[in-house]
C-alpha cells in the first residue's frame, strides 16, 4: 500500500518523523510526503492550493491512501476527497493508530477495545453524513460512505454493549489481581511511551522458569513478551514472573502512551492501563537517547496520565543508557529532575544494571512483616504449612508434640490470611478435643 504523508503545523518545520514510524507499523510504504505553516483552513485543513498539489502528488506516486498526521473533521475529510483521484482513501493519524491496534490485538479484551475506539470515532462521522445528507449533498465516498439513518443509534448501541463486556472483563482481572495479592504477589507495571523498551525490559525482569511452573495456578501468565523496534508492539497486557527474591513479583507490560491522543481514545483503552493504575509499583520506562525536551514532554503526559488515577509510587527508568554517553546522561538527569527525581538508569538490551534496578523494585515495595504463629497439630495443619512455604519466605518450623510453630515473613495481607487459618485450626483442635 503507498501512501502519502501530509502534515500541517501553525507554525515552525513540521516533523513526520513520528506519522512516518506510523504508517511502517501499519504496513504502508510511503511515496511521498506534503507539509504545510499555516492556520488551518476549515474546509481543506491544508490551504486550497496545498490541497490542489497533494491530488497531483497522489496522481502522479499513483498512492492509495493519504495519511494525514493532523486531526481530520467528516466535511474536511469529504471535502478533501473531491479533489484527490478517484480511490484515494483518506485517513488521519487516529484512524492510522486504530488501524494498527486493530493489526495487533489478539486477545478478546484488546479487541473490543480496538472496536470501541473505531465506533467512537465514527459517531461524529454518522453525524455528519445525517447533516450532510439532509442537505442533499450525499457523502458517498473517502471515509464518509452512504448516509444510513439509523447508524447512529447503531453505534450507540454497540458501545454501550462494548462497555458492559469490558466491564465484566475487568472484573474478572480484578478478582485474580486481589487473589494474587492474596497469595503474597506484588504487582508491578511497565509504563511509558511506545518504543521506550518496555517489552525488552520486562524480558530481563522475568524468570521464565517461574512462569511455566506457575502455568496451571496462572493461566494467563505469558511465557514470551514479544520484543521488537515497531510501534505498539505490546496491545494487551503481558504479565510475567520477576526473580526478586524472597519475594513473588509479577510484572505487568502495557500498551504504550503516544503523543496527541485524543480523550475517546485513552478511554477506550481505559481498562489496559488499570493493569498500572492497580498496581503496587509503577515503573514508567524513559527512552533516555530522545532529546531532552522531548523525554519531558513525554514524561508530563505520562504523569498527567498516572496521576488521574493512580496510589502506587512510580519510579522512572532511564532506559537505552547504553547509547548515550556520561556527559550526555548527567546533563538529562539534571534537566530531568522536577519530573524524575530518582531514576534508575538501566540498558534492557544489554543488561546494564538490571540487578540495581531490582533492588529499587525491592526496597519501593510494600515492606515485608515477620510473623510467628503456633499451629495446633491437627488432620489440616500440614496443608497450612505448605501453604505457607508457597506464598511467604519461611525462616524456621519446630515440630513439637502437639503443635507446630512457624517463622516467616510475607505481605501483610498474606500475614493476616495466615493468622485467619490458624484460627481455623485451632477452632478445630478444640472441637475434636
Amino acid at each position: 500500500m503507498n501512501a502519502i504523508i501530509a502534515k500541517r503545523v501553525d507554525s515552525g518545520i513540521a516533523d513526520t518523523t513520528e506519522i512516518r514510524d506510523l504508517a511502517q507499523a501499519a504496513g504502508y510504504t510511503v511515496v511521498g510526503e506534503l507539509t504545510q505553516s499555516r492556520t488551518a483552513d476549515p474546509a481543506l485543513q491544508f490551504g486550497e492550493g496545498k490541497a490542489e498539489e497533494l491530488a497531483e502528488i497522489a496522481d502522479r506516486t499513483e498512492a492509495t491512501t493519504v495519511i494525514f498526521d493532523n486531526r481530520l473533521g467528516p466535511y474536511q475529510m469529504y471535502n478533501l476527497g473531491q479533489l484527490l483521484p478517484e480511490g484515494v482513501e483518506i485517513i488521519d493519524r487516529f484512524t492510522l493508530i486504530l488501524e494498527i491496534f486493530g493489526q495487533r490485538a489478539q486477545t478478546r479484551k484488546a479487541q473490543l477495545q480496538v472496536e470501541l475506539a473505531e465506533l467512537r470515532y465514527e459517531l461524529p462521522r454518522a453525524e455528519a453524513k445525517t447533516s450532510l445528507a439532509k442537505r442533499e449533498e450525499h457523502p458517498g465516498f473517502m471515509g464518509l460512505g452512504e448516509y444510513d439513518e439509523s447508524r447512529e443509534q447503531d453505534i450507540k448501541s454497540q458501545i454501550s454493549r462494548i462497555k458492559d463486556e469490558l466491564e465484566q472483563i475487568e472484573q474478572t482481572e480484578e478478582h485474580r489481581r486481589e487473589r494474587r495479592r492474596d497469595s503474597g504477589f506484588d504487582l508491578v507495571a511497565l509504563a511509558g511511551y511506545t518504543n521506550a523498551g518496555k517489552s525488552t525490559l520486562l524480558r530481563r525482569l522475568a524468570s521464565d522458569l517461574d512462569v511455566e511452573e506457575n502455568e496451571d495456578l496462572h493461566p494467563d501468565l505469558d511465557a514470551t513478551a514479544e520484543s521488537q523496534d515497531k510501534l505498539f508492539t505490546t496491545l494487551g497486557t503481558t504479565t510475567r514472573r520477576a526473580d526478586i527474591e524472597p519475594r513473588d513479583v509479577l510484572v505487568t507490560d502495557t500498551v504504550g502512551f503516544i503523543s496527541d491522543l485524543p480523550h475517546w481514545l485513552v478511554e477506550s483503552f481505559k481498562s489496559t492501563l488499570d493493569s498500572v493504575y492497580r498496581a503496587d509499583l509503577v515503573l514508567l520506562v524513559v527512552d533516555v537517547s530522545e532529546a531532552v525536551d522531548e523525554i519531558h514532554e513525554k514524561l508530563v503526559t505520562c504523569h498527567d496520565t498516572l496521576y488521574e488515577r493512580n496510589e502506587a509510587p512510580i519510579v522512572t527508568v532511564l532506559n537505552k543508557v547504553d547509547k548515550v554517553d556520561d556527559e550526555e546522561l548527567t546533563e538529562k538527569r539534571e534537566a530531568l529532575s522536577a519530573l524524575a527525581p530518582n531514576p534508575v538508569v538501566v540498558s534492557a538490551r544489554d543488561g546494564t544494571n538490571v540487578d540495581g534496578l531490582l533492588e529499587r523494585v525491592d526496597r519501593e515495595l510494600p515492606d515485608w512483616e515477620e510473623e510467628r504463629l503456633v499451629l495446633p497439630m491437627t488432620d489440616d495443619t500440614m496443608s497450612v504449612v505448605s501453604w505457607l512455604h508457597d506464598n511467604a519466605h519461611v525462616e524456621d518450623v519446630t515440630y513439637g508434640d502437639d503443635d507446630v510453630l512457624v517463622a516467616f515473613e510475607a505481605r501483610p495481607a498474606v500475614i493476616s490470611q495466615a493468622r485467619s487459618r490458624a484460627s481455623e485450626l485451632q477452632t478445630a483442635a478444640a472441637e475434636s478435643a
